[in-house]
Formats: structure tokens, C-alpha cells, sequence
């Protein structure tokens, strides 16, 4: 049996420790009872914490953990629960980060979920390598941590040893991922069944809201952002966008470029996909009509600009998040 230890800190969301949990304890065992075979469990797993008695979740409850970090002698797989905000400012407890680096050079495999892989790039095992996160969070993590390969888009990433999984459901994507690296597929299959959750999800783009980076110092640049906003369903021309705001086509772009990440054209692309979205959402006007009130007369060039964005044609977009009618 392999050995599974899942790191929970205070102010963790519950689901990123129990979820992951269930999985890896129900392996082999909930298939099997549900066809009166013989249970044959593959993990031996634990909920372990940086210091002795119980664990305050962020939803107030509280989780007593089997051990403390000093207990934990060999494990297998280490997976790093949610951290909340609040905990994100200041840096993790040195002696977590020395635990993790020492037991991956012990040959123990290391996965997160959510905001886990802010503690476990704070290790530096990332650096040079992807990772995933919650894609609210995405920015922050860039921030502090511009060695790791962000992949936001993804739910799972993949290092060898090194695994990342994007919001708290991500959790159960990634175990049931992990179940069937180190149990094969038929296991995973057994386990997916069993417990209604789909193995196929690979991104997290239609989830995601497009995040706009307005945090910089170059206020027409700012002002810019606020007028390609308010002005983002009439047919934009560049050229009269940049002149608008005093400035040459390439310098508009080039500021744009530097103080944002996007390009003004990428931008008000960004701008107008969250209005689509909110309109499939709400509305039911169809996908040309849309595209039409969003300075596209072309809905085919704009289907392929909202499936970059979203992962998802606008049907398949329709048929996740509209409402009933």
C-alpha cells in the first residue's frame, strides 16, 4: 500500500483535505463493495498538520489530524491542502518548507490543490518548471513566484514527482489522476464510476474569469483600460483608440503592452468575451446576434477568439452555465 499524507493548515478549505481523502481511501474499496468482491485497498492515508491538536478549516470546522509533521516518517505521496488568503501574505513556517523538501529528496511525490502551490513553490522544487493554481489567484502567484511556469488554464500539471491541481473541486480530478498513475486505469475507472466524477477535465478556462491588470502607475494607460471598457461594443479602430489618448499607435501599444501584459487588441478581445459570457449566460439571443452587438460582423472570427479564451465553443459554453429556461 502507498502511503499518503495530505497537509492541512489552518484556514484551509475543507474539501482540498476530505476530498482528496475519500478518493485515495475509497480506492479499491467502494467499487468493490458495491459488487460484493473482496475490498482490496490500495492507500494508507493520513491527515498530518504543522503542530499538534486540531485544524480550523475556513469554514470553521475543525479536523483533528492523525500526526504533526515531526511524526511523519517514510510517505509516498504528500499532498499540500488549500491556504487561504490571509495565510498567503506572510512567507510559510520555515520548518513546513524543510519537511516537503526533505521528504521529495526521501523519494516522497508532491501534489497541491488550489492555493497549495503557493507553499509548495515556496520550496523552490517549481522553479523551471509548470505548476497550476486557482485562476483567481493567478497574478499573486506570478508575483511571488516568476521562476515557475504558470499554467493557469490547466486543472492538472504534471512534474513526474511535482503535481498541481487548480481550484478546491481540482482536488478530485487530481487524486482520481493520481489513482490511476500509481493503480493503472482499469483502478481509475472503478473509482470514477463509483463516485460520479468525471476523469476528462483538463482545463479550467471555462470556469475563469479574464482577470484585467489595472495595478500599475501609468495613468493614461489606466484611463485607456476604462475607455476601451466603456466603448468595447462599437466597431474600435486602433489607430483612433490611440490617438484618442494622445498617443501614437506603437507608443499606445507599447505602454499598453508594458503596464497591462496584453496588447490594447487583446484587451478589449478579453472585454468582450466577459460580455459574451454574461450574455449566453443570461440571454437568449443567439451567438451572431451577440457577436454583432459586440463590434463583430464576422461571428466566426469571434467564436474562435471566445473558444481561445473559454476552452469552449459558445454552445458548449451555453450548455454549462445557462440557466434553465
Amino acid at each position: 500500500m502507498k502511503k499518503v499524507s495530505i497537509l492541512a493548515t489552518n484556514g484551509t478549505i475543507a474539501t482540498t483535505v476530505l476530498g482528496p481523502m475519500d478518493v485515495f481511501f475509497l480506492a479499491g474499496r467502494l467499487w468493490n463493495a458495491i459488487y460484493d468482491q473482496p475490498l482490496t485497498p490500495f492507500f494508507d492515508v493520513e491527515i498530518v498538520a504543522e503542530k499538534e491538536g486540531p485544524v480550523k478549516c475556513l469554514n470553521n470546522v475543525l479536523l483533528q489530524p492523525h500526526r504533526t509533521l515531526s511524526e511523519v516518517g517514510k510517505t509516498d505521496l504528500i499532498i499540500i491542502s488549500s491556504i487561504t488568503r490571509r495565510t498567503l501574505e506572510p512567507k510559510p513556517r520555515p520548518e513546513t518548507v524543510r519537511w516537503l523538501k526533505t521528504q521529495h529528496r526521501r523519494g516522497a511525490s508532491i501534489a497541491s490543490v488550489c492555493t497549495g502551490a503557493f507553499l509548495l513553490a515556496a520550496t523552490g522544487l517549481l522553479n523551471g518548471k509548470t505548476a497550476t493554481t486557482h485562476w483567481g489567484f493567478m497574478d499573486l502567484f506570478r508575483q511571488r513566484h516568476p521562476d515557475v511556469i504558470l499554467q493557469p488554464e490547466k486543472v492538472i500539471t504534471d512534474e513526474g514527482t511535482l503535481y498541481c491541481a487548480g481550484a478546491l473541486s481540482a482536488g478530485i480530478d487530481l487524486s482520481l489522476y493520481l489513482v490511476e498513475k500509481y493503480c493503472g486505469h482499469e483502478v481509475a475507472i472503478s473509482c470514477s464510476k463509483a463516485l460520479m466524477h468525471d476523469m476528462g477535465r483538463r482545463t479550467q478556462a471555462p470556469f475563469s474569469v479574464l482577470q484585467f491588470q489595472k495595478k500599475h502607475a501609468d495613468e493614461a494607460v489606466l484611463n485607456a483600460q476604462l475607455w476601451l471598457e466603456k466603448h468595447h461594443r462599437a466597431h474600435l479602430d486602433m489607430n483612433a483608440a490611440a490617438q484618442t489618448h494622445g498617443m501614437s499607435r506603437r507608443t499606445f501599444e507599447r505602454r499598453f503592452k508594458n503596464a497591462t501584459g496584453d496588447t490594447p487588441l487583446f484587451y478589449l478581445q478579453k472585454v468582450r468575451v466577459e460580455a459574451a459570457k454574461k450574455m449566453i449566460e443570461t440571454q437568449n439571443a443567439t451567438f451572431d446576434q451577440i457577436s454583432y452587438r459586440l463590434g463583430y460582423e464576422n461571428s466566426g472570427h469571434f467564436r474562435e477568439i471566445f473558444k481561445k479564451h473559454t476552452g469552449l465553443l459558445p454552445k458548449q459554453y451555453e450548455r454549462y452555465f445557462r440557466g434553465s429556461r
